[in-house]
């Protein structure tokens, strides 16, 4: 198989991570042989910087012409001061919408080598067994929705509107998850007080009867934030709109023990390219130290070959090679929790290149 694959390194630590998981890919196209085909393309920070804009259309261009898109991390406190109209974090949202990737696939999972690293007591998480899917709707919401400042600058507003098509796609990806994991799909919303959210249960109660073998529930999204730290373990897949995906994802990542393993798949309709990344962001203290945790890059690849490029095979051995790993006991400091001295008195913390190459290893 040939594909072309479209990297958006970003910023801050986006280029060592981006760098790990085209190593994997590389490994992987050697195994099992395959040809990738990349393309630079600038967007965030960087792209300001050289543009005076996040995401020129030229840019967007590449990704709309490749077969998959693979990014890092975009933003950073070099960029704090400048317009909010040309800000980093718009290169993120002018990718999603031009890109049409409207449902974001962000999985906390739990590997069971890094219980140590999760907050939570045990009698919380039990066997340390915790797998959630969350569908995040992507391209609509507050985050998409009419906004403004007034002209003495003392109101400023921020629209939540959604279509039934909008919650539609993603109230019936939720279900189909569901269908193949434990039959559980739960929508978050906030429909005691948000019309939008009203909508929502009744797009989904619609839907869910083409769905009777999945038990669907509601909870509001305070109460959702809550049993997550609670009892985690309720959850099997969560759909949930723009902003409360957002939310909810940061603060499951902590629970799985470090926001430094959890990857992300933006899919839309399957006409087009996907956008995979690492949920973390750019952590410029950090950047170019060869610190950084690469292990989310890598997973996103391996969602990268199993979404767009239909190689389940593949994918999967990024993954077993991801677990080979830390059941060898390599850490990054993120991710070595309480026992961080005892790793690395037996050698075993390591930076981001050479995790990237003990994946590799594992593959090969």
């Amino acid at each position: 198989m040939e594909k072309n694959i479209a990297l958006i390194p970003g910023d801050g630590i986006g280029p060592d991570v981006v760098a790990e998981g085209v190593n994997v890919l590389n490994a992987v196209a050697e195994k099992y042989g395959h040809k990738w085909n990349y393309t630079n393309v600038i967007a965030g920070g960087a792209a300001i910087d050289k543009f005076g804009k996040p995401l020129p259309q030229d840019q967007l261009d590449i990704c709309l012409k490749a077969d998959s898109v693979l990014l890092g991390a975009v933003g950073g406190p070099k960029w704090d001061n400048v317009a909010p109209e040309i800000r980093p974090e718009k290169a993120l949202l002018g990718l999603r919408g031009g890109m049409k990737v409207y449902a974001n696939l962000r999985p906390a999972v739990m590997w069971p080598q890094l219980r140590d690293a999760c907050p939570l007591k045990d009698e919380v998480v039990g066997d340390g067994q915790l797998d959630i899917l969350v569908v995040r709707e992507l391209t609509g919401g507050i985050y998409f929705g009419e906004r403004g400042t007034s002209e003495d600058g003392k109101t400023a507003w921020d629209t939540e509107k959604y279509t039934w098509e909008e919650i539609e796609r993603i109230c019936r990806m939720g279900f189909e998850f569901a269908q193949k994991r434990r039959k559980h799909l739960t929508v978050v919303d906030k429909a005691n007080i948000l019309n939008s959210s009203r909508l929502w249960r009744k797009v989904a109660e619609e839907v869910h009867k083409d769905y009777s073998d999945v038990t669907l529930d509601f909870l509001y999204i305070d109460n959702a934030s809550m049993q997550l730290v609670r009892n985690p373990r309720q959850f099997d897949v969560i759909a949930t709109s723009n902003m409360f995906g957002d939310i909810l994802t940061d603060e499951a990542s902590q629970i799985t023990g470090s926001i430094g393993m959890l990857a992300s798949a933006s899919l839309g309709d399957g006409k087009g390219p996907g956008l995979y990344e690492p949920i973390h962001g750019t952590a410029p203290d950090i950047a170019g130290k060869d610190l950084a945790n690469p292990l989310a890059t890598i997973l996103s690849a391996a969602m990268l070959l199993r979404y767009d490029f239909k190689l389940e095979k593949e994918a999967k051995a990024i993954e077993n090679a991801v677990n080979e790993v830390l059941n060898e006991g390599w850490r990054t400091g993120d991710i070595a929790g309480s026992k961080i001295g005892e790793i690395k008195a037996a050698g075993k913390l390591v930076g981001t290149k050479k995790m990237g190459e003990l994946v590799v290893a594992h593959l090969k």
